[in-house]
């Protein structure tokens, strides 16, 4: 294993006429003005990311990171490690909540193992990318070391290479995750931790200030990762690392990348932290109930398609806003002009 690392480039993709072209293209259709509010504004967003006046979307493709992290024995979550490897094996078997809205959406799965702390038998849209069972425990060291880091995010960028389409959803699962996303957003982002942090699973008081006083400490001992790879390789995970990699190649192929909550938003803020350029291919589904995310969010400069309150992560999110996507697409793509119809316009005699 090599610690070498070479990131996609990331360029500048902002186009002034594109945007004046479609612009004009959304104020020629059949309504009023602004009359589909933010549909519009997402529409734009999609053509600017796609590079077309009339972008189609094609093989959408939700990716599921998953790995266990050394953290979680020190009681981070209400589950046990255990439910990382079970709920692989409840995604494969199509009965998770994104299994369920991918087949409704028409999303093709693929779910990662980057370091689950179980052997899975082969499968259908299963990828086994394990070099570690789990992260070590960021409370004793790294969670990752610098090489593994490097793997990680190499295993991410060869992933997105490998799958078709034009847009890209991001999903995670790992029991103890939301607190190394909590730490990266603390330390990326310069916040102070208990702005960070949320209940996750659904601890209780006692185990919320457990977390608190752990993950304070946490970021005590590594207090010299200042840098966004640094930060990532202390706090971990290998999920968060790998996603981090597909996103920076998903960015440089210029698809439509969708965010779901506050891990797959982490994974974004760490790539973005590498390559600025990212967030102008991104696109927030919701912001998620756990208190870091709406100020993960606010770094981006992204504003959320939905508020639901929702903190399952999966990709669920992202595969519910997935139809607003569509249909923004769609108008811009498909919607007659007052012309094109013979449809009077405002002020235009009848």
């Amino acid at each position: 294993m090599t610690a070498t690392l070479t990131l996609p480039p990331v360029p500048d993709i902002h186009d002034a006429a594109l945007a004046v072209r479609l612009q004009q293209r959304l104020d020629g259709k059949t309504k009023p003005l602004g009359a589909l509010g933010l549909l519009e504004s997402l529409a734009l967003r999609i053509g600017s990311i796609l590079g077309s006046e009339t972008p189609v979307f094609s093989a959408p493709q939700m990716l599921v990171c998953a790995a266990d992290h050394g953290l979680a024995a020190r009681g981070i979550s209400a589950y046990p490690s255990d439910v990382t490897w079970q709920m692989v094996q409840n995604f494969l078997a199509g009965g998770a909540a994104v299994s369920v809205l991918a087949r409704q959406h028409g999303l093709a799965l693929t779910v990662v193992d980057c370091g689950v702390r179980h052997e899975f038998a082969p499968s259908a849209g299963l990828l086994v990318r394990k070099f570690a069972a789990g992260t070590a425990d960021a409370s004793l060291g790294p969670a990752m070391s610098a090489a593994q880091c490097a793997q990680a995010i190499a295993n991410g960028v060869e992933i997105v290479r490998g799958l078709p389409g034009n847009a890209l959803l991001l999903g995670e699962m790992g029991i103890g995750n939301s607190s190394a996303a909590a730490m990266l957003l603390a330390r990326l982002a310069g916040l102070d931790i208990d702005a960070c942090i949320g209940a996750g699973t659904g601890l209780d008081a006692a185990g919320m200030a457990r977390k608190r006083a752990l993950l304070r400490a946490v970021l005590d001992r590594h207090a010299e990762a200042t840098t966004p790879l640094a930060a990532l390789g202390a706090f971990g995970g290998f999920e968060i690392a790998t996603l981090v990699g597909a996103v920076l190649q998903a960015a440089e192929q210029r698809r439509v990348i969708v965010l779901d909550g506050f891990i797959a938003s982490a994974a974004v803020l760490v790539a973005a932290a590498l390559r600025p350029m990212v967030v102008q291919r991104c696109v927030a589904a919701h912001e998620s109930a756990e208190p870091g995310h709406r100020l993960l969010l606010a770094r981006l400069g992204l504003a959320p398609l939905l508020r639901m309150d929702l903190r399952l992560g999966e990709g669920s999110g992202a595969a519910l806003a997935w139809p607003l996507l569509d249909s923004a697409s769609r108008v811009l793509a498909q919607m007659a002009s007052f012309e094109s119809a013979g449809v009077s316009q405002r002020g235009e005699a009848r």
